[in-house]
């Protein structure tokens, strides 16, 4: 099992680089996220990776950061995801994005990935919105449009969690307390989220 190559960076391809290893290339499949951050040709560069073995192919998938390795695995468990779809969904979405989209449930922002349609939007979100409501968010939250809303983990977070001890799913409390955050603005406080995705949620 190879779980990490570090090397000199030999090419780097639409969907995949070489690296030189003691003088052995090893192509590496990779989103268009961590082919941006691998640096340039001839430059050392270390990636995590995920080694696939089959009959007819030995293929070797590389992560600039263990965040995109481990949604990789998250990704691949999922019926109808393989490789080369979890591929593309961390082209188009950040970790922390993914996370966030799932748990929001917006369809619209997983299925700009290729090979990502309606149906297999909803599996992803069935399938997966449960391992995301344990993970914290970090960053900024933003809407659809790319226009931050919040600066959670702090007031957003909180008002996720105070929704979810109420009774809501956190799916549905995340997608309520985002469209309160998108009116109220980025200094909105705990409690002024709260009452306004109560609001939401009873719309």
């Amino acid at each position: 099992m190879i779980a990490k190559l570090s090397g000199l960076l030999d090419t780097v391809g639409t969907d995949h680089c070489i690296i030189d290893c003691g003088g052995v290339g090893y192509l590496v499949y990779c989103s268009a996220r961590t082919l941006r951050r691998v640096g340039d040709t001839g430059a050392a560069v270390s990636l995590r990776t995920e080694m696939q073995v089959r009959e007819d192919a030995i293929t070797l998938f590389g992560f600039i950061d263990l965040a995109e390795r481990d949604w990789f695995r998250r990704l691949t468990t999922v019926q109808g995801v393989g490789a080369r779809v979890a591929l593309a969904l961390l082209s188009v979405l950040e970790p922390d994005k993914l996370g966030q989209a799932i748990a929001a449930q917006d369809r619209t922002a997983l299925a700009q990935a290729d090979g990502v349609g309606p149906k297999l939007a909803n599996r992803l979100i069935s399938e997966l919105k449960d391992k995301v409501a344990d993970l914290r968010m970090g960053g900024p939250v933003t809407g659809a449009d790319g226009v931050v809303v919040a600066a959670g983990p702090g007031a957003t977070s909180d008002a996720v969690s105070a929704l979810v001890n109420l009774g809501y799913r956190r799916a549905e409390a995340f997608t309520a307390v985002a469209a309160a955050a998108q009116k109220a603005g980025p200094d909105a406080k705990v409690e002024q989220l709260i009452m306004m995705g109560l609001k939401e949620l009873s719309a």
